[in-house]
């Protein structure tokens, strides 16, 4: 069992993203989170962007009912959703963040 501020193996934290989880170093904490996708029908953007760390991710979306989408990191201010993978750059070209999704 991993204790919090312990190194691990690569074979341990195989094992902890095979299940969802998220390292203690992770941007947003040491809650566990998995990213996915958003369900493309509920969204009115389709587009995605490569961030910085080379990862392809959605680009920030109203859904079409108001409701939180699957995914999503972040509500901007301009009410859309992001679905970042970090907090640095989340919802910039839409008026900053205006809560963090967990």
């Amino acid at each position: 069992m991993l204790r919090s501020g312990t190194c691990a193996s690569a074979a341990a934290w195989l094992r902890l993203a095979a299940v969802g989880c998220i390292l203690a170093s992770s941007p947003f904490g040491a809650a566990s989170r998995e990213f996915r996708e958003p369900d493309e029908h509920s969204l009115d953007r389709h587009g995605h962007y490569h961030s910085r760390d080379g990862s392809t991710v959605h680009q920030p979306a109203h859904t079409r009912d108001g409701s939180k989408p699957e995914g999503a990191s972040a509500r901007c201010r301009d009410d859309t959703w992001s679905f970042s993978h970090t907090h640095r750059g989340t919802c910039s070209r839409h008026g900053g963040v205006a809560s963090w999704v967990r």
